[in-house]
């Protein structure tokens, strides 16, 4: 399949967000349970996420995946417990919007890997994916999730 992968200039984001560490299976409720503790969090001090949830994904060990899950929020806020206060990095990224069943997107990243190589680029080693909906919302093959690899 033909990729049109997207090379953009981020600026930074500040985000609420939770970094754990978990196995595969158990991401849809680790997702679930960190997304309500900060929505939750959001609701009490009357503020509001700005854009898509994200998941930040530091390794690729599916038994014990290093994951930060949060929110883009408008401005700095202070956190509160497991939940941080932090940023996504200004900078260049490539990144391709995705549609379908979570568990088919490592094509994308293999395609995105080479692209990234291919083109004189070196990622920094983390990788972004932003939700755009849920499967609590729409079926599998309608969810859309951006993902981005920030570039060195």
């Amino acid at each position: 399949m033909g990729y049109q992968f997207e090379l953009i200039d981020e600026k930074e984001q500040a985000v609420l967000s939770m970094r754990i560490r978990t196995a595969v299976g158990n991401l849809p409720q680790e997702f679930g349970r960190v997304y309500g503790e900060i929505l939750q969090y959001l609701e009490e001090i009357g503020e509001r996420t700005e854009g898509p949830a994200f998941g930040a994904y530091y390794n690729m060990d599916m038994e014990d995946l290093d994951v930060e899950i949060g929110f883009v929020v408008p401005k700095t806020i202070a956190g509160k417990g497991e939940i941080q206060s932090g940023t996504i990095s200004a900078g260049k990224q490539v990144s391709y919007l995705y549609k379908g069943p979570y568990t088919e997107m490592a094509p994308v990243y293999d395609a995105m890997m080479a692209w990234i190589g291919e083109n004189g680029h070196a990622p920094t080693g983390v990788s972004y994916e932003y939700y755009y909906n849920s499967p609590a919302e729409v079926p599998e093959n309608e969810l859309l999730t951006r993902v981005v690899f920030p570039l060195k």
